[in-house]
């Protein structure tokens, strides 16, 4: 048989197993995205914006602005030059967001690997030996019959498995979504990221801020230990008076080596975050000043949150992998086409393979049903089955967390207005008060109990205020990330970082940005 001949059954095999693909279906359940929660707000009561008590000192007003969307670049709200740097040192160089890069690809490649089921499966198979036959046999070339001959033969291997049931069908839906799904894992990384970038930040300057306030209070308990001192040489005052007055200014320094370490772990921290060794500490340093207060804070709709929010979307494409395997575990109990062929030439020297009469082709197929298998089959669809309402369980508890995050970030900040108006408050009075009774102390008006009373109060009041200042920072950024951040959903750029970083300053760790405090 001419290889002409050879290759026309070849291409009716082709042509019928493409005929079959294109008939296939896909059985199992269809994905429905889950409908958006039948919620219009977060709290019980009509949402508020952060209120203050009148007639108290003046903290920085903040107000919610509902249905207002999060912006890409949400970090800028407060205003450091510093912070913005960081950031982009941070999504440029951390390596979580690579290895997350890295998961997508991973996806995508096995999800591209699993369409290559669609078509037949070709391979080519080069076969030369040697053999020995008896003598008395007469198969040999030219019906000689040598004892040792050659044998050559070249083939070309055909199989293909039609989709009748849409097995690789749904296959390559679940794969397609588990790559959503690590999509979505990289914008979770990328909030994350970020998110504990500013709150790292934002920390820093909480210990700077502190330390900076007990240092204040240590300077002003040496001087009415210098006052106690002259008291006591001059005979107004008892030693025991001197002594207690230096057991509280060590109390007080005692207090500035433990957060000196926190802010040292602290600036480890920003430096891993950053993607570089601990050795090679980053040159920005963050101090409350320098940290603006965000004054209009963006609250999304619940329906726009739940669509923004990377860990709910995850879980929705978790649940749409799932459900797809459902149709792979009823295609596996339906009957299954096998259509396998080969074609090829056989000869005794390399030379003859191409030569008349030495081509041979094959073509078959085969129909196969599963009948019993101690419901292996049946088992493996039920646990499909149940993996789609665990995924649907995890999602509905992905969006009722979703919920409550949000829903406790709107909280913390009402109340942190208060809080820190009354820090504020109590600082100044305290202060106050240690003044004038610094002033009867070097009067001698005073005992040495209300003078140690009125260190600790100030000492006290002075980190809490600090503590307050702090604690509305970081809430402001937690109802940024709760809310999803944001994420350039439509990026002209194949790197999402430009999009992300779009006229955000460069990177410049050789140098300390010398920006003075953000406008009020």
């Amino acid at each position: 048989m001419s290889r002409h001949a050879a290759a026309v059954p070849m291409r009716a095999l082709a042509v019928a197993a493409g005929a079959l693909m294109l008939a296939s279906c896909a059985v199992g359940p269809n994905f429905v995205p889950p409908g958006a929660p039948d919620v219009d707000r977060y709290t019980p009561e009509k949402l508020a914006s952060p209120s203050t008590n009148a007639g108290s000192p003046s903290v920085p007003k903040q107000h919610f602005v509902s249905g207002e969307d999060v912006s890409l670049r949400w970090w800028t709200a407060f205003r450091s030059k510093p912070l913005d740097e960081l950031i982009k040192m941070s999504v440029e160089h951390n390596p979580s967001l690579q290895a997350a890069e890295a998961s997508i690809r991973i996806a995508q490649y096995n999800a591209l690997a699993q369409r290559g089921l669609f078509f037949p499966q070709i391979g080519a198979n080069y076969t030369p030996s040697q053999q020995q036959i008896s003598g008395a046999s007469s198969s040999g070339p030219g019906g000689q019959s040598p004892s040792v001959f050659s044998l050559h033969t070249a083939q070309l291997n055909v199989s293909f498995v039609p989709d009748i049931w849409g097995q690789n069908v749904r296959a390559v839906e679940s794969l397609d979504a588990i790559s959503e799904q690590q999509l979505f894992q990289l914008e979770a990384a990328y909030l994350t990221l970020t998110a504990n970038v500013v709150t790292a930040a934002i920390q820093e300057a909480s210990l700077r801020g502190q330390i900076g306030a007990i240092q204040r209070v240590v300077k002003i308990e040496r001087g009415i230990l210098e006052i106690v001192k002259n008291q006591f040489k001059a005979g107004s005052a008892a030693q025991v008076d001197v002594l207690a007055q230096e057991a509280a200014l060590a109390q007080s320094e005692q207090l500035l080596p433990p957060l000196e370490k926190q802010l040292a772990v602290q600036r480890d921290l920003l430096t891993s975050l950053a993607g570089q060794f601990s050795a090679d500490e980053i040159l920005q340093k963050f101090t409350l000043d320098r940290l603006a207060l965000p004054a209009n804070l963006p609250v999304s709709l619940p329906s726009k949150m739940i669509r923004q929010r990377p860990d709910v979307r995850a879980a929705e494409a978790l649940l749409h992998s799932t459900n797809a395997q459902i149709g792979v575990a009823i295609a596996a109990r339906l009957p299954n086409i096998t259509i396998t062929g080969n074609t090829g030439t056989t000869a005794f020297t390399l030379a003859e393979l191409f030569t008349p009469g030495t081509s041979f082709y094959a073509i078959a197929a085969s129909a196969t049903q599963p009948i019993f298998d101690g419901l292996t089959l049946y088992h493996k669809q039920k646990a499909a089955e149940a993996a789609v309402d665990q995924a649907d369980a995890l999602y509905r508890q992905a969006v009722v967390t979703a919920m409550q995050n949000v829903a406790d970030a709107l909280r913390s900040l009402q109340a942190d207005a208060r809080a820190l108006q009354a820090a504020v408050k109590a600082e100044l009075a305290a202060k106050a008060s240690l003044d004038i009774i610094q002033k009867q102390l070097a009067l001698g008006q005073v005992n040495q109990v209300v003078v140690l009373n009125a260190q600790q109060v100030y000492l006290t009041a002075a980190v809490v205020r600090v503590q307050a200042q702090a604690t509305r920072l970081s809430d402001s950024a937690a109802l940024f990330m709760a809310l999803g951040g944001g994420w350039p959903t439509n990026c002209a750029s194949d790197d999402w970082r430009k999009c992300v970083l779009e006229d955000a300053p460069a990177a410049t760790p050789q140098r300390v940005s010398e920006n003075g405090p953000p406008a009020r």
